[in-house]
């Protein structure tokens, strides 16, 4: 940055003149002070391009869009197990990009069977039938109160965007809670018409049972404090619920994982070290059987691609 200038008249303190030494001495002074609060303001954010990319990080302080080139996903297709909730997600994301009505959704549920990974394939799946109409926003839990300015920025854009809160939970002495349930139906403004709100949880009210029952024992009405608690769960028109899934469920995962990536082990083999696995782990789910697919696949000399 250009130094700036400061032109100095000679003034008298005491009857004395401030020498040229001095007041020199005392604009570079200034220079710094100047300097230092430029340093401490942020440059004004640059212009987002929506159409960079399919995928979006949200960042706030300082509140920028971080475009993803690249979503860590699976194919919908290897998704096995929840055909249920996929169908369901599906038809209301689509809706979604087609300009039609479509409700919020909450993923909730059993954890490792797939909710995260749901929400990427189908929006994959939704681009690839309309490219260049729905794009996928990744908006961090502490984030949440940033949200208003998130949706100031996306209102009246041409695009449509799904905002994506992975393992949402809020705990006790948590109020972010509130200004979630604002954004997702209330405040004067509302929602705008091109932005829908996923969100995955292991728990089906976003909130720790403990918690509720603790606001039903100390409240004054029982009642009233319970239901304020929970009506955030209801702002999601769509509740999709995942299970624990049996072991035919889990042979059905590991070998769909097998046959899309190549993996030469016979069915019997497969079955067993896939059983041997889960029991190590201590459960069934889609995470487990794509951890023991990486580790079959690494035994085997199979890179998968």
């Amino acid at each position: 940055m250009a130094a700036r200038s400061f032109t100095f008249q000679p003034f008298h303190k005491q009857g004395r003149t401030v020498s040229d030494s001095s007041a020199a001495a005392l604009l570079a002074v200034l220079t710094r002070i100047a300097d230092a609060l430029e340093r401490q303001t942020p440059p004004p954010p640059p212009p987002v391009d929506l159409s960079a990319a399919d995928a979006f990080v949200w960042h706030a302080d300082p509140d920028r869009l971080e475009p993803v080139p690249s979503v860590n996903r699976v194919d919908i297709a290897l998704l096995q197990g929840v055909e249920r909730q996929r169908d369901l997600l599906l038809d209301n994301t689509r809706r979604f990009a087609a300009g039609l009505p479509a409700n919020n959704a909450l993923l909730w549920g059993a954890r490792g069977m797939g909710k995260s990974s749901l929400v990427k394939s189908v929006h994959a799946a939704v681009i690839a039938e309309r490219p260049g109409t729905l794009a996928l926003v990744e908006i961090h839990r502490e984030d949440i109160p940033s949200l208003p300015r998130l949706l100031a920025l996306l209102r009246g854009r041409e695009k449509r965007f799904v905002l994506f809160c992975d393992d949402l939970s809020f705990t006790t002495d948590d109020t972010h809670y509130k200004s979630l349930k604002a954004v997702l139906e209330g405040g004067v403004e509302g929602r705008p018409d091109n932005v829908l709100f996923y969100a995955t949880s292991n728990r089906r009210h976003l909130m720790p049972r403990d918690m509720i029952e603790n606001e039903r024992s100390t409240a004054i009405n029982p009642a009233e404090a319970v239901e304020e608690k929970v009506s955030l769960s209801d702002r999601f028109g769509l509740w999709l619920g995942f299970h624990n899934c049996d072991q035919p469920t889990f042979f059905a995962m590991v070998e769909g994982y097998a046959d899309a990536f190549g993996l030469t082990v016979g069915r019997e083999r497969l079955h067993a070290e896939a059983v041997e696995w889960s029991v190590t782990r201590g459960s069934r789910s889609g995470r487990v059987a794509w951890q023991f697919i990486q580790d079959l696949a690494g035994r085997l000399g199979t890179p998968l691609r």
